[in-house]
């Protein structure tokens, strides 16, 4: 390449006085002293791996910038890319040589300011641009759910477009992936799988918060030859606090907005063989309509437990099929006995009631049931069921014993000794 391409003079006192500290006076303008002297051209006094004329560089080779000769030194380098992402790097102690010490961002340009003085000391600059080629294989994360207002409970999701099994892969994914919330709350993302995040915070969202999550993948890299692709944001809003509690031993569920009850219903959950799920589960969606069959849950048809029934106001909490929905076949043991196939049913007033009071992201709580407790991933969202501690150890960025996995990137510029 060509070492000496034309290049804008840069003259910044705030610069020097970082960088040459020791007479960082002299930017007041001291007479004859050699930093009050506009900076010169140091385009000559430099060498830069980055290729010149257009090409682009590779993102898996480091950037270098040594200082040619004898009669100068190095003494600052910035590099940010588009993203406003500086690369950190690495400044030997004689000042001839800076070297990048994490990877160079894909398909992204580079704006790289250097800093130099001569043997006089005397400030010198060079600010120069290049491109990096495009990665060949992009991850990207899709947030859901969409945009809109949400309950307290809604996790967040991030669906990822390739598998990701590294453990500092993980991490590094995981440091792009930002949920923002006003006000602000304490969260953490957890690994369902190779493809799939859930984030919440360690209480509900607040409400009335607001959500945006964004993903600053774009260019980074993730693993060998693995970089991140664009990612779209989500905003999200989250509404009134609403929590229902469906209690199978005495047979009602209480509803509060904002922790005031709302209304106590007379309810009927699982029998004996198909007991409701204990735990916390999260709205997934409502149905005006819904046709149940037995046969979607195992029951042969024609047996004695078959059934075969037109269901209204059906608000959906797992998705096997479990919902809170109008019952008014069962009226008569709302209040008094568990006669549902796991459902929680209501007469077809209370069912209209809740239907439209909730929204996806309210809580519904099952307790003093017989049935097992709700998946925590899987069929719908359990995540609630699992304490703080063990949700964090979900996290690449927490070790089992809850302590903050170390990074391994260097400060932007640090001698090496």
């Amino acid at each position: 390449m060509n070492d000496t391409p034309r290049i804008r003079t840069v003259l910044s006192c705030t610069l020097l006085a970082v960088t040459v500290t020791a007479a960082a006076s002299a930017c007041a303008g001291s007479d004859g002293h050699p930093l009050s002297a506009r900076a010169y051209d140091a385009a000559d006094q430099l060498a830069v791996s980055a290729p010149a004329d257009g090409a682009k560089a590779d993102p898996e080779k480091p950037l270098e910038v040594t200082a040619k000769g004898d009669d100068g030194r190095i003494t600052d380098v910035t590099a940010i890319d588009t993203a406003g992402r500086h690369l950190a790097g690495e400044l030997t102690a004689d000042g001839r040589r800076w070297r990048s010490t994490v990877a160079l961002a894909a398909g992204t340009r580079y704006t790289v300011r250097v800093a130099t003085e001569d043997e006089d000391g005397a400030p010198g600059a060079r600010t120069f641009t290049f491109e990096t080629a495009p990665a060949k294989r992009a991850l990207t994360a899709t947030f859901g759910p969409e945009a809109g207002t949400y309950g307290v409970g809604q996790p967040i999701t991030a669906d990822l477009s390739l598998p990701v099994k590294d453990r500092e892969a993980r991490a590094v994914v995981e440091r792009a992936l930002k949920v923002r919330s006003t006000p602000s709350v304490e969260g953490a993302w957890y690994w369902v799988d190779d493809k799939k995040l859930h984030f919440r915070p360690k209480e509900y969202w607040p409400a009335g918060a607001s959500v945006t999550v964004t993903g600053n993948l774009d260019g980074l890299k993730v693993g060998d030859k693995l970089y991140g692709g664009a990612s779209k944001p989500l905003k999200l809003t989250i509404g009134d606090r609403i929590e229902a509690v469906a209690d199978a031993g005495s047979h009602y569920m209480t509803v509060r907005r904002n922790g005031e009850v709302i209304n106590t219903i007379p309810v009927t959950t699982g029998k004996p063989g198909f007991s409701t799920r204990n735990g916390i589960k999260v709205v997934l969606g409502k149905e005006y309509y819904v046709r149940m069959r037995g046969t979607s849950i195992g029951i042969a048809e024609g047996s004695s437990e078959s059934y075969d029934l037109p269901v209204y106001y059906a608000t959906r909490v797992t998705w096997s099929g479990e919902y809170v929905h109008a019952a008014p076949w069962s009226v008569g043991s709302q209040g008094v006995a568990n006669v549902s196939h796991g459902c929680v049913g209501m007469s077809t007033g209370n069912a209209a009631w809740f239907y439209e009071t909730v929204r996806p992201g309210d809580i519904v709580r099952v307790v003093n049931s017989f049935g097992n407790t709700m998946d925590t991933f899987g069929n719908g969202f359990g995540d609630w069921n699992l304490t703080w501690a063990k949700w964090r150890e979900g996290s690449a960025l927490v070790e089992a014993a809850g302590n903050p996995v170390a990074t391994t990137e260097k400060a932007r510029l640090r001698p090496s000794i």
